[in-house]
């Protein structure tokens, strides 16, 4: 006598209804709850394009930061114009404002601009701290722009 396996005949479909609804109401869940938020960090900075011969007069500029570092590559000292502000990122930002106002430039003008000149081994994330000290704090919920205009001289060897 000969058994046979009746459940050998029988194929399991799955169901991809139930899976596809799913994934489309993930997918809207996702959409609608999206937030865009503005970009943290966005400087407008124009770097230095290497040795031109048209190269724009020193003197237009109003302030000029010279970044100093020691042999690690720490910051040893800062000066804003020629005035020395020790290693202090909080007495740069008190000298921008007292230097320049904290009112924020309007439409046609265009505010101040701010040449950073750095030594060669100098650490990126102090040229990051004094950009953000330049560049404008917040007062309660409010964020007060400085200087908007950043350019960098070439760095010194």
């Amino acid at each position: 006598m000969k058994i046979r396996n009746q459940g050998e005949n029988e194929k399991n479909e799955l169901n991809m209804t139930s899976m596809i609804d799913i994934v489309f109401l993930l997918l809207v869940f996702f959409v609608m709850t999206f937030k865009v938020v503005e970009m943290e960090g966005d400087f407008s900075v124009r770097m230095p394009l290497g040795d031109s011969q048209g190269a724009a007069d020193p003197t237009d500029l109003g302030l000029k930061l010279r970044l100093r570092a020691d042999s690690q590559g720490r910051l040893a000292s800062m000066a804003l114009n020629d005035s020395d502000l020790g290693t202090d990122y909080d007495a740069l930002r008190a000298r921008i404002v007292s230097q320049i106002g904290s009112t924020t430039p309007t439409e046609e003008d265009e505010g101040p601009e701010l040449e950073i000149d750095t030594d060669y081994n100098l650490r990126y994330e102090n040229v990051i701290k004094a950009i953000t000290a330049v560049s404008g704090y917040k007062d309660g919920n409010e964020v007060v722009k400085l200087i908007e205009k950043i350019k960098f001289a070439k760095p010194r060897r």
